[in-house]
């Protein structure tokens, strides 16, 4: 088939818009917080988006989601992964347009915004409500999915400082998976593994008695973590 054929064909092709929907979670005062952005569209006035936009004819997925991350928030080498498409002909009131959900995890105290153009702020995920277009659909699914994934592999870990306490640790872990953990249980878990590193240093300026830091091993992960079965907090 010639490449005029090729390209005929595929203008036959029935066209349907692609977007890209960034899921951005991060941490603070013990919470788990999504990064939203209010609506610029006049039939979703006073409601709140996730960050996204158009996929470029010239870009892959994975750029456009990168390029609408540092374009909203002026911020750059984020984690993001792909999660989910989603496709309900009726998600959108201008008609069909098909959007890729992607999450990120971003460290608040670590990752200042550097664009604060239409007022994007930080929400606690269960005080999320009544969003724009299927987004409270889209971060419920990506919390879930985040839910299961940090029982699959440490990427929680990225919300945290790089000195940490284990009483940051379980408050992360308790705010994503939204129960109470046991205290011994959970650190016997952690050390189990093997992949903290006492840094010999203690936390200042708490209410509480100072608790030791900790720091996770990535390298030592990486080298094991074809073992790594994941944990189970039940």
């Amino acid at each position: 088939m010639k490449i005029s054929d090729i390209q005929k064909l595929v203008a036959s092709y029935p066209r349907v818009p692609l977007t890209v929907d960034c899921v951005v979670f991060g941490f603070d005062e013990n919470a788990l917080k999504v990064l939203l952005i209010e609506s610029d569209i006049s039939v979703f006035e006073g409601k709140w988006t996730l960050l996204g936009d158009f996929v470029q004819d010239n870009e892959t997925l994975d750029a456009a989601a990168h390029r609408i991350f540092r374009e909203r928030t002026g911020m750059s080498d984020i984690y993001l992964e792909q999660v989910r498409a989603f496709s309900d002909p009726v998600r959108h009131p201008g008609g069909r347009v098909i959007t890729m959900a992607y999450c990120s995890l971003v460290n608040i105290r670590h990752h200042t915004l550097r664009k604060l153009d239409n007022s994007l702020h930080w929400h606690t995920v269960h005080e999320v409500t009544d969003m724009a277009f299927d987004h409270q659909e889209i971060v419920q699914v990506c919390y879930t999915w985040l839910q299961r994934r940090i029982q699959e592999h440490p990427l929680g870990i990225n919300l945290l400082p790089d000195k940490f306490s284990l009483r940051e640790l379980q408050n992360l872990y308790e705010a994503i998976l939204d129960v109470r953990l046991d205290r011994r249980n959970f650190r016997k878990k952690f050390f189990s593994m093997d992949f903290l590193i006492d840094t010999g240093e203690y936390e200042d300026d708490v209410p509480h008695r100072p608790g030791r830091l900790y720091k996770f091993d990535f390298d030592k992960f990486e080298k094991k973590k074809r073992k790594w079965i994941g944990i189970d907090f039940a």
